[in-house]
Formats: structure tokens, sequence, C-alpha cells
């Protein structure tokens, strides 16, 4: 009963996060394709067989299927859920009809309508964490050394006792928090840090070490080390509430930060130099929610905002089958005049369903070995 309990606990945050990140990425694709007058035939969230559903005013179908690891919004004249057109099957459609079809629309419409998801994450990405900044502020420590260990990476790099951190890689630093956060995303990289010493400031260029940290649910990971410390008092201690304006660039920044971090991640990854372990698919993803969860709601909701980002970003990589693939389609359209063959974009399709596929199985055997 326990073990039920537990899975339960891991799949139910898991595939609440997932039905809402994938809900709004549909709606983008959704909303933009119904302010171009396309026909959408399906809504769908889920694969396989249908659960539930109904149909609106409008033929759409909105439905929930049986397998809750992702979801589509095919179009009217698709072939698939991926939107490949059905090449043989538009002919069957009046002039009126192909006025309203997704493969008729000029590929600036085109552009838009699949550029709309992954805007849609990063637009709900934003929301979610400017919300939380606003509604529940946060607590932070002046980002100031007060202990540089021997012969670590800070001391050699020359930080001193009473150095205050300015900023990371020009990224501004409110607070202690922000500095280990950034150190801690930066294993075994080199940055440059903006420091003020007795008022003057001075850059310190350092190669961080690394460490493998293991978190109270047991789960390890490898930071970034620097060898510095903060000692603190409770009155060092402030709440701040940023004012809307400011919230907004906080927001914007936090956000260019993750995204920038998780390219240099996947940019180690190419060149051999990234740590493999460190990759999450569906299992680790669960398995972090349903942690998050344990904590409260807001770390779920902040969990699910982080996801939403990634997700966002990696729709657009120009792989066909994902957003950036029927974009670099659409790009060589505008520059060519005109699409590229049948047969080309199908060959493209199945290599990038072979590239999603082998990603998927890479990444659950990496989480369960």
């Amino acid at each position: 009963m326990e073990n039920l309990i537990n899975v339960i606990s891991v799949i139910v945050p898991f595939l609440a996060v997932l039905t809402i990140i994938v809900f709004v990425h549909e709606m983008g694709h959704y909303l933009v394709a119904r302010w171009n007058g396309i026909a959408i035939q399906v809504f769908s969230i889920g694969f396989g067989p249908e659960l539930l559903g109904f149909n609106d005013k409008n033929g759409t179908r909105w439905k929930v299927c049986a397998i809750p690891l992702g979801g589509y919004v095919r179009f009217l004249g698709d072939m698939n859920a991926a939107s490949v057109p059905d090449h043989d099957g538009l002919d069957q459609f009046d002039e009126k009809a192909k006025s309203s079809l997704f493969f008729y629309k000029n590929v600036w419409q085109r552009i838009a309508v699949v550029v709309a998801g992954p805007i849609a994450n990063i637009i709900f990405t934003f929301l979610v964490l400017y919300a939380l900044l606003l509604g529940l502020g946060r607590y932070t420590l002046e980002a100031q050394i007060d202990g540089v260990e021997p012969q670590s990476p800070a001391a050699i790099a020359g930080f001193l006792p009473d150095d205050k951190i300015v900023r990371v890689d020009g990224y501004s630093i409110r607070s202690f928090g922000d500095f280990q956060r950034i150190v801690a995303t930066s294993p075994e990289r080199e940055i440059f840090v903006d420091v003020d010493r007795l008022g003057t400031q001075i850059t310190l260029k350092v190669r961080t070490g690394s460490r493998e940290r293991t978190d109270r649910f047991g789960n390890a990971s490898l930071i970034g080390y620097l060898g510095v410390s903060r000692t603190a008092e409770e009155d060092d201690v402030r709440f701040v509430r940023p004012n809307p304006i400011e919230a907004v660039f906080i927001t914007v920044e936090e956000m260019i930060l993750i995204v920038d971090r998780s390219f240099k991640f996947l940019g180690e990854l190419v060149v051999g130099k990234g740590d493999v372990d460190q990759l999450g698919g569906p299992v680790k993803i669960a398995k972090i929610s349903g942690d998050a969860a344990s904590i409260g709601i807001f770390a779920l909701i902040n969990l699910m905002a982080l996801l939403s980002l990634n997700i966002g970003i990696f729709n657009l990589f120009p792989i066909p089958l994902l957003d950036g693939g029927h974009l670099v389609y659409y790009f060589y359209e505008l520059v060519r005049g005109k699409p590229l063959s049948q047969k080309v974009q199908e060959m493209g399709f199945r290599f990038g369903m072979f590239v999603v596929l082998s990603l998927m199985v890479f990444s659950v055997v990496n989480d369960i070995f």
C-alpha cells in the first residue's frame, strides 16, 4: 500500500504538470490558427485511444487520450498529428474549403501558427515566475564573501573576504543566493565575476570546480564549486518584494539565465565535456515533480514554469517533426519562393522521428540505469 501511495505521489504531480504545459503549448497553436481562419480538426491532450471528448460549434474535436505524454492540434487536411499535409486528400476540398486549410495559407501565416506554441510556453513561464515573485517576494542575503578556502578555485582566482559580488557573466547579483545558483549551474567552467572591493570594482576570471551534491530526496547531481562562504546572522536576511516594473526585469533576466545555462550544458554535451547523467527524461522529471510537490504547491508551480520554458525552447530546435523543423522548411520557402519537395520533407520528418525517438529512449534508459 505504501509503495502504491509513493507511485501515485510521483505520477499525479508529473501528469498534472505535463498536461498544463502541453495544453498551453497547443493552445498557442490553436489560437493563432483560429485568428488566421484555419479549420482545426482535433485538439488533443495525449495520444492513443480517446478517453473523453466533445465537438465544439466550429467542428473541432476536443479530447483527452489514454497516453498522457504530449498532445497535438491537427488541422483539417493534415495526414497526421505532426501537421504533415495529406497531399492525396487535398484535392477533395472545394475552393472555399481550401481557403481555410493550413496548407494553403501563406508562409507567414504558417510561420505564425508554428511559432505560437513555443512562444505560448515562454509567455506562460514569464507570467508564472512574475506572479510568484510579486506574490511571494523573496528572502535575500547580501552577496558578500566572508571566507575563502585555501587552494580553492576562488583562492586561486584572487577572491578575498569582504568582496561584494556585483555581476557574474554579465548577470546582476541581488543576493548571495543568486551567486550560489549561477556557480552551482556552472561546474568546470570559466566565469567572470565582477566584485566590489573596498569601493573599487574589479573583474575576476575563475574556473569553477565541481562537487557531487545529494539533496534531501536522495537525488545526486554535479554542481559548480568555488570555495567561498557566507556567514550571517538572522538580522542579515531581508525580505524583498520588488515593485511590478522591477519584477519584470528580474523575471526576464532569470529566464535568460536559465536558457543560457541550458544551452551551455547542451554545448558541452555535443563536444563531449558534459555529464550525460544530468540529462533527464520522463522518469527523472516525474521523480523531480513528485519531490517538488512534497515541498509544496509553489515549488511545483515553479518547476512547471521552468519545464515550460525548456519545452518551448526545445521545440524551436531545427529538428524535423518539431516546430523548429517546420520553421526551417518555411524559411527555405521564403528564400527560394517555393516549398521543399514533398519527398525531401517526408525524408526530413522520418529523420526527425528517428532523432526524437532516439532521444526519448536514451533519456529513459539514462533515468533508469
